[in-house]
């Protein structure tokens, strides 16, 4: 029986709107700048204070004053104290939980470790460049679902690609933005059906595996993710592997923060990881505010997608 969910909000992908969030960003972290109006804030980045209401409100659909403690780098740490998850729940069952925001059903595969030692040899990967509420983005994907999301802001087109490519050496390349498109669409609305192909080497599957089980909005550790996969002591192994992981905000490396509430690094730029761990929260209040001022007071725990594990090899 699959229970029916009222469609979440749509963001704008409007490369137009991320470029204003960027902007705020950096005025905010300017002295004084969490403290500044919106009229203030408006005023710095030449919109009127309606103007810059509306781009908000389409963007992640709450108010840039509401939006602004979002940004805060105090932000991550109040995530880490009262949305932190222990990551027990079982992926044989999938993620679950006392409710979910969105709808996106997610399937994944990894490659089997023999695929993986002949570097993407045999393997087509189609790729493509599509908008999203972060910026413009690169898909690469098989036949089997996403091996890769690159978001670009940062490093430019010709960066991003080279990163994601030089993974998979023996792969041939070809442009067919279509073959990605269903699944980033779905991605980004956070509804419909989204397909990872998880290329790897053992070791980075399992910490991505640990890292799907961490819901939009809240936030886990790199010792917590250690411990989840039975290696205590390896939390500094697991940094490495979350920040290789070529398959940004699916699967959610920016929800993972240093045990002192830190940001910690993000392999498409900070900017980019306090973005969405913002837009996410925002979302959380646009699209319930009611349960996101009871979370505020009790640690939620809430889960964003329905898991279905599909291991090859």
């Amino acid at each position: 029986m699959t229970t029916q969910f009222p469609a979440p909000f749509t963001a704008s992908d409007d490369p137009y709107h991320y470029a204003v969030i960027r902007r705020a960003i950096t005025l905010i972290d300017a002295p004084g700048g969490a403290q500044r109006t919106l009229a203030d804030l408006a005023a710095a980045l030449d919109m009127s204070p309606a103007h810059f209401q509306r781009v908000f409100s389409r963007w992640v659909g709450v108010s840039p004053k509401r939006y602004q403690q979002y940004l805060t780098l105090d932000h991550a740490r109040t995530l880490l104290r009262e949305r932190v998850t222990t990551l027990d729940a079982s992926l044989s069952t999938g993620l679950s939980g006392t409710g979910r925001l969105h709808d996106l059903f997610l399937r994944w595969e990894a490659m089997a470790p023999g695929e993986y030692a002949r570097g993407g040899a045999g393997l087509e990967i189609c790729h493509g460049w599509f908008p999203s509420p972060f910026g413009e983005v690169l898909a690469m994907a098989t036949d089997r679902g996403l091996c890769g999301l690159a978001f670009a802001e940062d490093t430019g087109r010709e960066a991003a690609f080279t990163d994601l490519a030089r993974r998979w050496p023996g792969a041939t390349h070809r442009h067919a933005p279509e073959a990605a498109a269903p699944w980033v669409a779905a991605a980004f609305a956070q509804r419909g059906e989204a397909r990872v192909h998880m290329i790897g080497a053992p070791f980075q599957i399992k910490v991505w595996e640990a890292l799907l089980r961490v819901p939009s909005g809240h936030v886990t550790t790199y010792g917590r993710i250690a411990e989840s996969i039975g290696r205590p002591g390896a939390a500094r192994a697991v940094g490495t592997a979350v920040g290789r992981n070529p398959v940004a905000f699916l699967i959610p490396c920016h929800r993972c923060l240093l045990t002192g509430g830190a940001l910690g690094g993000y392999h498409w730029g900070l900017e980019a990881k306090r973005a969405i761990l913002g837009w996410e929260s925002a979302r959380i209040e646009a699209e319930n505010p009611a349960k996101s001022r009871q979370s505020e007071e009790t640690a939620p725990i809430a889960a964003t997608a329905h898991l279905s594990a599909q291991r090859s090899g």
